[in-house]
């Protein structure tokens, strides 16, 4: 009777390690509203009426197992309690059914409201673009790495991790990416220094990027191993949560933290999981707090993934009229297009994406922002080209270049609804800029080696349309004294900043020497008339025209 006891005293013990094993790797949520926690609680059931199906001899070996002689004088068979793991499984599958579209459509169209607004009031006017990125992930990946790669220090034991972030850093878009370890041997070499510090793109303006050294290193990394790694941190941190992908931010003081989306289904069982709360860890010390959606502070960018924000306008686009109208009728059907860009507004980040008939065609029929942090929708009934077609017409533009035109954003450009968008070369190097009116797509395309020619010329292009008066957004000849000048180079060309004072504040005026080469020729102390056009900067105004005298 001892050695039976032992004997499965040993076999379980050994099942235990092996559940514990798959629990520490495979790191499900303890919740049933957790397709996941099903799957485990079903393997787990499995391996512990394994034993079953055996018969365990103890001797001066160990355990010998011999197949198809069960104990207990077989009135317990395997095939019989073998059954038992099936029932999660049933559970799964009826939960999922019962939570599905079919029977779901409407309350899966309610998760969301939008709000209709207006495009000219949300988007006001402008001449200068520094609120957008660009600059996709993919251009951002290589100059990131061409950046890692002149730190001699660091590019054999680091790499710089895949996922580009965006976020709004001191109200400028900027995207992030940390440095990661390259292997497990790396890890194990450098466990005790840490990750030093992160890649910062600016993919609206400069179009470059910078390694920034962490104040102190992070402990916790996706690609750390055991304790410290990142994921398995947080879920024996938060056991029962359904955790979303961390993504890396700095706050506007540049302190690293990784931002991590809690969901909760909204619909039956696991349907229509959404974001509820948001956990704000420290990769520093391993310390975390959470948050309701409300609450999460303002620094904070991306709570909402961008993939889980545009499914959720199409539940709401595609189900109002219930699963059949879905499906069969499509009366009043709309969808996202399949690609979202970002943008800047009010010190949030805001995906953009258009609006299209589910039909489908070139055209759109408007577009909507959401907010990353809150999860607030804004849909414009603004209709044009669909950005594809918007980007096709950018690469015909330039089609003896081979140029690819990234994905574009939406600008209120002379009062213009505009796509403005980047071409890049074969490299990914961006090399042009262009500017595409939403509802006259294929006649009014402007590009420019800068932002500031492209958009010269796309104002030369609406004058000549009669769609803008050809003083519109001139100031008067206005005398300033320039006080100081500063040079810096953007997008490859050089840029003069020439500073003023107006009301006992510094004030700047730019130019940049591929639109007028005189600019070389501003010196400081001089006294100069210029006539100019606001900027979103406050304070920086784009000089149009400039002479030593008033007429």
């Amino acid at each position: 009777m001892n050695k039976k006891i032992i004997k499965y005293v040993v076999a379980y013990l050994a099942i235990t390690l092996i559940a514990f094993l798959a629990y520490y790797i495979t790191l499900p949520a303890i919740n049933l509203q957790n397709e996941g926690f099903w799957v485990f609680l079903a393997f787990l059931i499995f391996i512990y009426t394994l034993p079953f199906s055996f018969n365990l001899t103890l001797n001066s070996k160990g355990v010998k197992i011999k197949k198809n002689s069960l104990p207990f004088n077989g009135r317990v068979k395997f095939k019989k309690l073998s059954f038992i793991a099936l029932a999660p499984i049933a559970i799964l599958i009826i939960g999922l059914i019962i939570s599905s579209t079919l029977f779901n459509a409407r309350a899966y169209a309610s998760v969301i409201t939008v709000e209709e607004s207006v495009f000219e009031v949300d988007m006001p006017k402008t001449t200068n673009v520094t609120n957008i990125a660009l600059m996709d992930t993919a251009s951002a990946q290589k100059l990131g790495d061409k950046k890692l790669g002149s730190l001699e220090e660091f590019v054999s034991q680091y790499t710089v991790s895949e996922q580009y972030n965006q976020i709004n850093f001191n109200n400028t878009p900027k995207k992030v990416a940390v440095l990661e370890y390259e292997d497990f041997f790396k890890w194990i070499g450098n466990k005790n220094k840490g990750v030093p510090g992160y890649i910062m793109v600016d993919p609206a303006v400069s179009n470059d990027a910078q390694y920034i050294e962490f104040k102190s290193p992070l402990k916790y990394a996706k690609s750390a191993f055991f304790g410290e790694n990142l994921n398995r941190k947080l879920r024996f941190s938060y056991p029962t949560k359904i955790l979303g992908e961390p993504r890396f931010e700095v706050d506007d003081n540049g302190n690293p933290f990784y931002i991590v989306p809690c969901f909760k289904p909204r619909v039956g069982v696991f349907g229509a999981k959404d974001v509820n709360e948001a956990i704000i860890f420290n990769p520093c010390t391993g310390e975390s707090e959470i948050y309701a959606i409300g609450e999460i502070p303002q620094w904070v960018d991306i709570v909402y993934d961008g993939d889980v924000a545009t499914k959720k306008y199409n539940w709401h686009g595609t189900l109002s009229g219930g699963f059949l109208n879905s499906v069969i009728g499509n009366k009043g059907c709309k969808q996202t297009t399949d690609d979202y860009g970002y943008l800047t507004l009010n010190d949030d980040v805001w995906y953009f994406t258009g609006v299209t008939s589910v039909s489908g065609d070139e055209s759109n029929i408007g577009f909507i922002l959401t907010n990353a942090r809150t999860g607030d929708y804004k849909y414009y009934p603004v209709i044009g080209a669909s950005e594809h077609a918007a980007m096709e017409a950018a690469e015909g533009e330039v089609q003896n270049m081979r140029y690819e035109a990234a994905f574009p954003a939406l600008v209120n450009l002379y009062g213009e609804a505009t796509y403005i968008m980047v071409l890049k070369d074969s490299s990914g190097i961006v090399k042009m800029h262009c500017l595409v009116n939403v509802e006259d797509y294929s006649n009014i395309i402007a590009t420019g080696n800068t932002q500031e020619e492209a958009v010269e010329a796309y104002k030369e292009m609406l004058i000549k349309k009669g769609l803008l008066d050809e003083s519109v957004n001139l100031s008067e000849k206005k005398e300033i004294t320039v006080l100081s000048v500063k040079e810096t180079v953007i997008d490859g060309n050089t840029v003069f900043f020439y500073e003023a004072e107006e009301n006992g504040n510094k004030v700047y005026y730019k130019l940049s020497i591929a639109k007028d080469e005189s600019a070389l020729f501003i010196k400081a102390g001089e006294k100069i008339f210029v006539t100019y056009e606001e900027t979103q900067n406050t304070g920086i105004y784009l000089i149009t025209s400039w002479s030593y005298e008033k007429d």
